[in-house]
């Protein structure tokens, strides 16, 4: 059964498209079918994904504002045969606007992406990192949630805002909205701090805290400018490894 994730936190640089980049990479390697939907008008993924990104070709805007258009036409492939996108461009950036005036325009990504949910396994959307329209539209299209938290001072703070967030749109927009899991991200075990925040997130969130961790690795932070997964970039990497753990606890309690 295909199932629709959203990974997000309206908080930016906690490594949501980082997330979105490498899971979505490593399942396709372990042969899932995966879909990329690129929210984001800063295009990270889109980029990091697509080997000949261009924003004149862009897809996501297309996506949501013109219903004639064939979704699949909009489907861009990636390296890997099993891993494909929806590219996002600046163009979105203005386009909570013109959906703010349509007034109808929290289920138009969902209805869109039903057309070909069964095409995949996994249908991933990268979120913007802020609570507005689209963001609202991707949680309300979406199954679950995967919640990508840097291991930090202040995580837990925001945490609790981000469930009221998601909790709002489960009861306005899609009560069968679920948290899929959480994930710690630039987690050095080396620093009381970090383990102390697993430790809070893990009393806060129980079985949801996956048990893959993501470490703070240079190689993850170069690989997008090469438009590059982590594992094209350095797959010896420990960024390549925590990628795959997860990739594999994933499909684990997806039971597959």
């Amino acid at each position: 059964m295909s199932k629709t994730i959203v990974i997000f936190n309206q908080k930016g640089g906690v490594g949501k498209t980082t997330t979105a980049i490498n899971l979505s990479y490593a399942l396709a390697k372990l042969g899932q079918r995966v879909l990329c939907v690129d929210m984001d008008a800063q295009s990270n993924l889109s980029s990091g994904l697509l080997e000949d990104y261009s924003e004149a070709t862009s897809a996501t805007y297309t996506l949501l504002t013109d219903d004639k258009k064939d979704i699949r036409s909009l489907i861009k492939p990636t390296k890997l045969d099993k891993l494909h996108v929806i590219d996002s461009s600046t163009d979105i950036a203005g386009l909570e606007i013109e959906l703010a005036q349509k007034g109808d325009w929290k289920d138009i990504l969902k209805r869109r992406l039903d057309k070909i949910k069964s095409d995949y396994d996994f249908i991933f959307i990268d979120s913007p990192p802020s609570l507005g329209i689209l963001s609202i539209m991707s949680l309300a299209a979406a199954n679950s949630v995967i919640i990508p938290i840097q291991a930090e001072y202040y995580a837990l703070e925001g945490v609790s805002k981000l469930i009221k967030t998601i909790e709002l749109v489960k009861e306005n927009y899609n009560q069968a909205l679920t948290i899929e899991g959480v994930l710690i991200t630039m987690f050095d075990a080396r620093n009381n701090l970090h383990t102390e925040v697993f430790s809070e997130v893990q009393n806060f969130f129980g079985t949801k805290l996956y048990t893959a961790v993501i470490n703070r690795n240079i190689r993850l932070a170069e690989a997008p400018s090469y438009s590059m997964s982590i594992f094209e970039y350095d797959k010896a990497s420990k960024g390549a490894e925590n990628y795959m753990n997860l990739a594999e606890e994933f499909l684990q309690k997806q039971g597959r």
